[in-house]
């Protein structure tokens, strides 16, 4: 599995936009990836170190809509520390105030 494959996006919420401030950015990440591979692609698509990285697997939630029921799509996250003098661009200019 190449590094495009491993990290899919990067996860936007308020909580995600929260860990900025620490230096720790989220992504979704393919069902099948472990942390070293999630380190590896990081580093290799952004050019950053990483210091940690912490996986978790999103559960799906029950949904309803009128009387139709079904459940979100389950996914897998992770949570990558870099080191403190690096930084990804890609969310600068982003951070929630």
């Amino acid at each position: 599995m190449n590094a495009r494959q491993v990290l899919i996006r990067p996860v936007v919420s308020e909580k995600s936009y929260a860990l900025l401030a620490a230096n720790k950015y989220t992504f979704r990440i393919h069902p099948d990836a472990n942390k070293t591979q999630v380190r590896q692609a990081v580093e290799e698509i952004f050019g950053v170190r990483v210091e940690g990285v912490r996986t978790v697997n999103v559960r799906s939630k029950p949904k309803r809509r009128g009387m139709t029921a079904g459940r979100t799509r389950e996914w897998k996250k992770a949570v990558v520390q870099l080191h403190s003098d690096d930084s990804i661009e890609l969310f600068e200019g982003t951070a929630i105030e």
